[in-house]
């Protein structure tokens, strides 16, 4: 088993990969004063990269993600070289197997023997990518959520290679990081909070489906309501304050059994067919009006901001 590093001695983070998720993470490494060495396959990502760092300083400023002198950003051409004199890996290729094994391959050689390897990936079972590869006892899923330099989680994920100590650092080192991080203990397709989303969007195509709602009321139903509550806590400690004094447990005597019905009404999965599509993808266009996907996300952006402030001064 390799010796990993103290987290105080970790300096050079490698970013192979800086599409929307790569950049971000680029921007929060920079932030917390890490030197980091970023690769990607595509023309025109330096650029890009750079034009993302700059537009997400303020906002990391804003936050106070940022601590003392901003980190060192190197882009090479050559993801062997990237990760050469690495203390840390965050992979973030395409979200398909075969490009990412390629990638590893690639970098099979290169990856110093204290490193620890993670992969974004947002739902690949960790196990099929971990054969033949030389680092897969350090190979490890450390999936964040869009945008990861705002968004804190971080969902960790052993294969069936994973060293447990490989894990634990990585685990470690997002929450020395200021990230908060959190263990999966199996290895399943999108890990947990995809599939949470996941079944919460399932419920939210049905309703347009059926007719029961348009688009924008059901984003309204998530947003102007339980959605706000959902950014406070989770949904376990949601219902332990539905149960009032009694708690929990008052909460699953009293509204057990009637949800337990809207569950087996909820058995429908839908087909995301043409027409289906076609009317999700009309009434998004209606909702957003004229503002285009930079303004929402420059809104949404806002929006977490000012969110985290709160929630970091509330905290305190």
């Amino acid at each position: 088993m390799a010796a990993y590093k103290p987290f105080q001695e970790v300096r050079r983070i490698a970013v192979l990969g800086t599409g929307t998720i790569g950049a971000s993470w680029t921007a929060y490494f920079l932030a917390r004063g890490y030197d980091v060495t970023a690769w990607d396959p595509a023309e025109g990502w330096k650029e890009r990269l750079q034009a993302f760092v700059d537009n997400a300083r303020p906002q990391l400023q804003a936050i106070g993600t940022a601590v003392g002198p901003e980190g060192t950003l190197t882009m090479v051409d050559d993801p062997a070289t990237a990760v050469a004199d690495s203390d840390f890996v965050q992979e973030n290729a395409p979200e398909r197997a075969p490009i990412k094994l390629d990638l590893y391959r690639r970098i099979d050689n290169a990856v110093p023997a204290h490193t620890v390897v993670a992969t974004s990936t947002s739902g690949l079972i960790l196990s099929d990518l971990q054969d033949g590869i030389g680092f897969a006892e350090r190979l490890v899923v450390g999936h964040p959520f869009n945008p990861p330099h705002l968004i804190p989680l971080v969902e960790v994920v052993l294969g069936k290679a994973t060293d447990r100590a490989a894990a634990e650092w990585a685990h470690g080192f997002y929450g020395h990081i200021g990230k908060h991080a959190i263990y999966v203990n199996k290895e399943v397709p999108g890990h947990l909070a995809n599939r949470l989303q996941a079944a919460l969007w399932r419920e939210a195509v049905n309703a347009v489906a059926d007719g029961l709602a348009s688009v924008e009321d059901v984003n309204a139903a998530i947003a102007q309501g339980p959605g706000l509550r959902l950014a406070l806590m989770g949904p376990h400690m949601v219902f332990n304050l539905t149960g009032g004094k009694g708690g929990y447990a008052a909460m699953l005597e009293q509204f057990g059994p009637p949800i337990e019905g809207w569950w087996q009404d909820m058995q429908k999965t839908p087909t995301l067919t043409p027409d289906l599509k076609a009317k999700l993808i009309e009434g998004i266009r209606d909702e957003m009006g004229d503002r285009t996907i930079d303004d929402l996300e420059a809104q949404r952006d806002k929006r977490l901001i000012a969110l985290l402030k709160m929630l970091k001064e509330t905290a305190a």
